[in-house]
């Protein structure tokens, strides 16, 4: 009697299930973010002016009245945007720099919204201590984590101490530095403002997060 036929089985394996529902860790909207975060830097540090006409003596002199004064700092903001900008920055990072505390608290919060929130993958739950945080739960405790932050702890009063700062240096700088040799035509003419050339990098962040987002409306 023949023996029954035999049915060939492939011994392949099955692809998909978790290896596919779980996506990497690393997202390429981080990766996105970052790029166009750095492009958009590099574009706007390509218009600093030179240093030397911002620390020349022999452009500085003290103006006649408020409205003098007034003119001079909206012309010298409208030229020395990137270097205004760049003390300030520099001033900020000093405070931070100075206070080490203050400045590890402001990147952990930094880096919660990053990785709990913004570029989480929206198909993973937050999982805390066995757990499970759903999106609106992760944006309240994010939120009131950063008023508690800002608002009740010295980095709130660091902050703006700071940037006062900054800006007193900025203002005195632009009231007292004549912008007669400038060439502001071309400037004015663009309609750049202080803080112009960083609409592109929010605008290139904003699309970067997203679908991020977008996912957890």
């Amino acid at each position: 009697m023949a023996s029954p036929a035999t049915l060939p089985i492939n011994h392949q394996p099955i692809s998909g299930g978790n290896s596919q529902s779980q996506p990497p860790i690393s997202t390429p909207a981080f990766r996105a973010f970052l790029s166009r975060l750095t492009t958009s830097i590099r574009q706007g540090f390509a218009q600093r002016r030179p240093w030397y006409e911002l620390v020349d003596r022999s452009a500085f002199a003290r103006p006649d009245n408020l409205t003098e004064a007034a003119t001079r700092i909206r012309k010298n903001a409208s030229y020395f945007r990137v270097n205004y900008l760049t003390l300030l920055a520099a001033v900020l990072a000093f405070s931070l720099v100075s206070h080490p505390f203050s400045l590890l608290l402001l990147l952990s919060l930094l880096g919660a919204w990053c990785f709990l929130y913004l570029f989480r993958p929206s198909d993973q739950p937050l999982v805390i201590l066995g757990r499970t945080f759903s999106d609106r739960e992760t944006l309240g405790i994010l939120l009131l984590s950063t008023v508690v932050l800002i608002f009740l702890t010295t980095v709130g009063s660091l902050l703006i101490s700071a940037s006062l700062i900054g800006v007193a240096i900025v203002c005195v700088h632009g009231a007292f530095r004549v912008p007669e040799d400038l060439f502001l035509d071309d400037q004015e003419q663009g309609g750049a403002g202080l803080l112009s050339f960083l609409g592109g990098a929010a605008t290139s962040a904003a699309a970067a997060a997203a679908p991020a987002v977008a996912g957890r409306v």
